[in-house]
């Protein structure tokens, strides 16, 4: 028997969590057995222990959690033996798949990426979805090649945020991070920001499909009218990797920016990437991270303290990187 947080919904669709002993039986189908040892605290982790999971939960009772690192103990995949450590990001695990707030994890192999050289597993989580999801954006503005000037990071004291400032900073780039919270402005300077924007000056209305050509590229961890806005002042050709919804699913921008200043909008989804793409990513982080700064940026938890602080998250209430000791 082990611990986990397990949701359930009665008759008449509320939702309530508790710690509760399961036995290895009552876990879901899959290829490898992982005991777990660290997990994360995400956006998404909120809506799924919200009242109705938000729309993302497939199945009650569940174990939210969309990421974990730690060690196999059994496969039957010859990819993976006991005693080989690994972390798991996207796939839907904590949504239609059990996740990682439990101590023990069933799921399939093709998940898993071995953890890389250079990070154990609570390094692993440090980053976790938020991080990795950040040097997928990373990535691709890279790979669509970086304009001078500095790179703005929307949402910046956020989990994605967060990792994206001091990644960025790490490889030399100048960055401007926004928040709405001035108090975050120390922290966001100590992991590499040479810039601070109010969140108000950028989601003003936009009154101007195109406005002075400032940002060299963006990583938008917030979307909505935010994201409209800062098309419209990227430098030509530039490139916005977009990975938020908090703001909203709509686009209130035009064409025009796309049109006249070859901006790009690049979706990042790290959900379902491919394996090779993962591997890489996860390598990055590994090389391009610099662990003092990651270290700055986590917040220590353990699973007790999990519905008090996916409602912090829901709320705008935490920076930097919720990483839960399931065994604490």
């Amino acid at each position: 028997m082990f611990d986990a947080l397990i949701v359930t919904k009665d008759d008449e669709g509320k939702t309530s969590a508790a710690i509760t002993q399961i036995s290895e039986d009552q876990l879901p189908d899959g290829d490898v057995l992982v005991a777990v040892e660290y997990t994360t605290v995400n956006y998404k982790d909120g809506l799924c222990m919200s009242p109705g999971g938000g729309g993302l939960v497939r199945n009650y009772p569940h174990v939210p959690g969309i990421d974990f690192a730690g060690t196999v103990e059994a496969s039957s995949d010859p990819r993976y033996k006991a005693g080989d450590k690994v972390v798991l990001t996207g796939w839907r695990v904590g949504e239609a798949h059990w996740g990682g707030y439990a101590q023990k994890a069933r799921v399939k192999a093709d998940w898993l990426v071995p953890l890389p050289a250079g990070l154990d597993a609570r390094q692993a989580m440090a980053v976790g979805t938020a991080g990795f999801t950040s040097m997928l954006s990373v990535m691709a503005l890279e790979d669509h090649g970086i304009k001078s000037g500095p790179v703005l990071v929307t949402g910046a004291a956020g989990g994605v945020g967060s990792v994206a400032v001091a990644i960025l900073a790490n490889l030399g780039y100048e960055v401007a991070g926004v928040t709405g919270r001035p108090e975050t402005a120390d922290y966001l300077k100590s992991l590499g920001a040479t810039q601070i924007v109010a969140r108000e000056e950028i989601n003003e209305t936009v009154k101007r499909p195109l406005e002075g050509e400032t940002w060299g590229g963006c990583i938008d961890a917030v979307g909505g009218a935010m994201l409209a806005r800062v098309l419209g002042q990227m430098q030509y050709g530039a490139s916005v990797a977009s990975v938020g919804l908090a703001g909203g699913a709509g686009l209130p921008a035009t064409v025009i920016p796309f049109l006249l200043r070859g901006v790009n909008l690049l979706g990042i989804d790290s959900v379902m990437q491919p394996y090779d793409n993962r591997l890489r990513a996860w390598e990055r982080v590994a090389k391009d991270l610099p662990m003092d700064k990651l270290e700055a940026m986590v917040v220590p938890a353990k699973l007790s303290d999990l519905p008090k602080l996916t409602a912090d998250i829901l709320n705008g209430q935490v920076k930097g990187r919720v990483v839960v000791d399931v065994n604490a």
